[in-house]
């Protein structure tokens, strides 16, 4: 094991036997983003509306946002990612994309999180995690246009 948080690709049965299931998730409280904030994710990353559609895991030693009483959710960590850590295509690939990621690091808190709505930071959220299986690549590439301005072809029938 690594000191050092590092996301490597893994082989799509690797991920499954070893992080599918919401129990590997590291923490004492598991839960999902509400689809309010699903929605609101997607308005904030330039995704056409309802593009994720499987369950987008949190875990930590703690739901909610100590200050405001917010639940911690992906939205909370894709804001405080496009501060300069990461860029919107970037997020969109790892949500809807086939290709699965995982992070490796001895177990510690995720570090820069901060409430979206109150900006307190977020101390003790252990991982987060999608699982689309759903998404085929073309679907993919058809998201990445429509957040790049291209609009979306209109059917001839």
């Amino acid at each position: 094991m690594t000191a050092q948080r590092e996301t490597v690709q893994v082989e799509h049965d690797l991920f499954r036997a070893v992080y599918d299931s919401p129990a590997a998730l590291p923490g004492r409280h598991r839960w999902t983003t509400p689809e309010s904030d699903v929605r609101r994710l997607e308005k904030l990353l330039g995704m056409p509306a309802r593009s994720i559609g499987a369950p987008l895991w949190v875990s930590g030693d703690e739901p909610d946002c100590p200050k405001c009483g917010r639940r911690v959710t992906w939205f909370d960590i894709v804001s405080s990612a496009l501060s300069g850590l990461h860029d919107k295509a970037m997020i969109a690939t790892v949500i809807l994309g086939e290709r699965k990621y995982v992070n490796t690091e001895i177990p510690a808190a995720i570090a820069g999180v901060r409430c979206a709505d109150c900006h307190t930071a977020i101390d003790g959220l252990r991982s987060f995690k999608c699982h689309n299986w759903a998404y085929a690549f073309e679907a993919l590439e058809a998201v990445r246009e429509r957040m790049a301005g291209v609009p979306a072809p209109t059917s001839t029938d």
